[in-house]
């Protein structure tokens, strides 16, 4: 069974040295960061776009551009399970079928909130607590308490960091170029 795992955590391992040769906001390379077709996408985001990321938290989340630049800055942090962890709250969200929820809880459960999970987020003690105790009757909301938690924290700590950091300047002056 760990023969199986090596792969898969040598991958990681390789991908999280990679960051280790760059400074950790100086990455000017958006086309690894951005969905779909690198090169189009950066043609599409706008100027106004990327500004507008700066205008709250919660536009930034809204914008799958936004996300994406700061899900890569968010992995040369070492942080990046704190958006995957909300990112993966927001689609449970969106779970209809029963049978479905009460898997997906778990699996959310055991890879983010559980204690040691492989890519165990940062809440307090009684947030955890009582996710797991929302996870004897699994519901829509039973990560609500852990996700605004990690919502806030990367709003109070990454958020501000991720708009001071060379990786977002370059983008907004790459978008900026563009227009010239």
């Amino acid at each position: 069974m760990a023969a199986l795992l090596m792969p898969r955590r040598n991958k990681g391992m390789r991908t999280r040295l990679g960051c280790l040769s760059h400074k950790s906001d100086s990455c000017s390379d958006f086309t690894a960061i951005l969905p779909d077709k690198p090169n189009r996408a950066l043609k599409r985001l706008s100027t106004e776009e990327a500004t507008r990321w700066a205008d709250s938290f919660d536009v930034l989340l809204s914008h799958k551009y936004g996300v994406a630049a700061f899900l890569a800055f968010l992995k040369t942090e070492f942080s990046e399970e704190n958006l995957e962890f909300w990112l993966a709250c927001e689609e449970f969200k969106k779970t209809r079928s029963t049978a479905k929820l009460v898997s997906k809880a778990h699996r959310i459960f055991e890879e983010f909130v559980d204690v040691q999970a492989p890519r165990e987020v940062n809440i307090d003690f009684q947030t955890r607590e009582a996710t797991r105790k929302n996870m004897q009757e699994p519901s829509l909301t039973c990560f609500d308490q852990a996700q605004g938690k990690v919502h806030s924290l990367m709003e109070k700590d990454s958020y501000p960091r991720f708009l001071r950091s060379k990786m977002y300047l370059d983008l907004l002056s790459q978008s900026q170029r563009r227009l010239s």
